[in-house]
């Protein structure tokens, strides 16, 4: 006689594991609705983006679902869970700061009168050629704050591509002088840029209702059950 979903309510994490370990549909509900909201929320302390955070929930929940067998009922299973996702936001956004820092280092590339008519253009979808403009933009604007000695060289280094001598050359400076602006100006722009980019992923940490339906639905779609 199958189980019904109150038999699942009552069930102890290690009898509610096994049951989602065979993919039954009641036990995977279950521990996605109950796990959900705080998961999500554990996730979104790290990386706070959203999108980001409904990401990483999913892809622990895959991976908890087929690794299911090394749940051991030391700790409970929301615990488990919870570290699952922990882990994969730390790498998240340890993988976001080396984008970040190397978006930095060669950001002026991303701005549109950086391109040659002729240069190589890689092909992105429309919601990452919005968000490239976006950063363009803001970081356009950030070099345009740079005093203006530091903004030349950071122009003819970054943008230019010119080598510390052509830029020591035509600044009239020395190469030492080209080296130490370029480092305080890159300072500079990090130090600008970051505030800015930490309000543009400040959100809600709310998920409940239909995102969390949503979830469990594509947790569901994801182990094709």
């Amino acid at each position: 006689m199958p189980q019904t979903a109150l038999n699942f309510e009552t069930m102890s994490d290690l009898e509610l594991a096994d049951h989602a370990m065979r993919r039954e549909i009641v036990a995977i509900r279950l521990i996605t609705t109950r796990n959900n909201q705080r998961l999500f929320r554990a996730a979104w302390s790290v990386v706070r983006n959203h999108a980001d955070a409904e990401d990483i929930v999913q892809d622990a929940y895959m991976k908890a679902f087929t690794a299911m067998e090394t749940y051991t009922g030391k700790s409970s299973l929301s615990t488990w869970l919870t570290r699952i996702v922990i882990n994969k936001a730390i790498d998240r956004k340890r993988q976001t700061k080396r984008r970040s820092l190397d978006l930095l280092k060669q950001g002026a590339t991303l701005l549109e009168t950086h391109r040659s008519p002729g240069s190589s253009q890689i092909a992105l979808s429309p919601e990452a050629e919005l968000g490239r403009k976006e950063v363009s933009l803001r970081l356009k604007d950030a070099i345009a704050r740079l005093p203006d000695d530091f903004r030349m060289v950071f122009v003819l280094r970054e943008i230019e591509d010119m080598s510390v001598r052509e830029t020591a050359s035509v600044l009239d400076l020395k190469e030492a002088t080209v080296k130490t602006r370029l480092h305080r100006a890159r300072r500079m722009l990090r130090e600008d840029l970051e505030p800015e980019f930490k309000n543009i992923m400040s959100e809600t940490i709310v998920f409940a209702g239909a995102d969390c339906d949503a979830m469990t639905n594509r947790v569901l779609k994801a182990l094709d059950i």
